[in-house]
C-alpha cells in the first residue's frame, strides 16, 4: 500500500511540475504586437522633444527604391487617433480594396493642443482662460522646417503629402491652407474650431482663391451635428464649416478642389473615424502604386 502511495505522489508531482513548466513555456511564447515604430525629434522651433508614432506600410523596405505618400496626423498619440487612423490606411490599401495607395502615416503626439494649434486671439476672456494659446506659428514652422525634412531624410516618402486634423487641429489646418498652402497636397479638415477669435480666420482672403494659385490642392471638410460653439457670441460649428467650404469653392484657381461632407449621425466626439473613412474614399478615387 505504501509503495502505491509513494508512486502516486511521485507521478502527481512529476505531472504537476511538467504542467507548470509547460504553462511557463506557453507564457514565454507571447510577443508584442507591433503596429509601427516610435521615433522622436528634437525641435528647435518648439524648444522641446516631440514623439512620433509612425506606421510603415506592408512591404516597406528601406533598401529598395519604392517611395510612398506621407500622411501627417495631428493628435497622433497611441491613446488619441494614431491606431485607428493608421488602421484605415492599412485597410484601404489592401490589394482587394486598393482604394488608397500604401502610405506612411506620421502621428505627431500631442503636448499642448491649445498652444500649438491656435493663433493669437483678440478675445480677452480667452486670453485669460487659455494663457498658453496663440503659438501656431511655431508649430507650423516646426512642420515646415523640421518635421518634413526629418521624415524625408529618414523615411522613403514621395512628394505627396497629406495632413489630418480635427477640432483645434482642423483650425490649424485651415490656417496652414490659408497661409502656407504648398506645405501639403491634401487637407483633411474635420470639425474645425473656426469659432476661435470669433471666426477671424474666415474673414481672410487667402492665396488659394486667386487664379494664379497653381499648387494642386485637395481639401476635404467634414462636420457632424455639433451645434453651438463655446463662445459668448453665438456660432454654429456646421455653419462655420459650410462657410469655409463655400469660401474655398469660390476660388478662381483650377488647382484647388474642395469637398464638403455633412455627417448628421455624428457629433464632435464621434466624427473622426467616419469622416476620415469618407475623406479617403473621396480624395483617392483610384489608388496608385507610389
Amino acid at each position: 500500500m505504501k509503495s502505491r502511495q509513494i508512486c502516486f505522489i511521485l507521478v502527481f508531482f512529476t505531472s504537476f511540475t511538467f504542467a507548470q513548466k509547460s504553462k511557463s513555456k506557453q507564457a514565454d511564447s507571447s510577443k508584442p504586437f507591433v503596429l509601427g515604430v516610435i521615433d522622436e525629434i528634437q525641435s528647435i522651433e518648439l524648444g522641446e522633444k516631440r514623439i512620433l508614432n509612425i506606421y510603415l506600410p506592408e512591404g516597406y523596405d528601406k533598401n529598395d527604391t519604392i517611395q510612398y505618400p506621407v500622411t501627417y496626423l495631428l493628435d497622433g498619440s497611441a491613446d488619441e487617433d494614431f491606431i485607428h487612423a493608421a488602421g484605415l490606411f492599412q485597410f484601404n490599401s489592401f490589394s482587394w480594396i486598393n482604394r488608397v495607395p500604401k502610405s506612411i502615416v506620421v502621428g505627431i503626439a500631442t503636448v499642448d493642443r491649445r498652444r500649438d494649434f491656435t493663433y493669437p486671439t483678440s478675445i480677452e476672456k480667452d486670453q485669460i482662460k487659455y494663457p498658453s494659446t496663440g503659438h501656431s506659428d511655431k508649430f507650423i514652422a516646426f512642420l515646415e522646417k523640421e518635421l518634413q525634412p526629418f521624415i524625408e531624410k529618414k523615411y522613403k516618402g514621395n512628394s505627396s503629402k497629406t495632413i489630418i486634423g480635427q477640432s483645434l487641429g482642423g483650425l490649424l489646418l485651415t490656417e496652414i491652407l490659408f497661409k502656407k498652402p504648398a506645405l501639403f497636397n491634401k487637407y483633411i479638415i474635420i470639425s474645425p474650431s473656426l469659432w476661435w477669435d470669433n471666426g477671424s480666420l474666415l474673414n481672410q482672403t487667402p492665396a488659394i482663391l486667386t487664379e494664379s494659385f497653381a499648387h494642386n490642392t485637395d481639401v476635404y471638410i467634414g462636420v457632424g451635428k455639433e451645434g453651438l460653439t463655446p463662445t459668448d457670441m453665438a456660432r454654429v460649428m456646421e455653419v462655420d464649416a459650410n462657410i469655409l467650404a463655400e469660401k474655398i469653392k469660390s476660388t478662381k484657381s483650377k488647382s484647388v478642389h474642395v469637398y464638403f461632407d455633412y455627417l448628421p449621425n455624428e457629433d464632435h466626439a464621434t466624427i473622426m473615424h467616419q469622416a476620415l473613412f469618407n475623406a479617403l474614399r473621396t480624395l483617392y478615387p483610384s489608388a496608385t502604386t507610389n
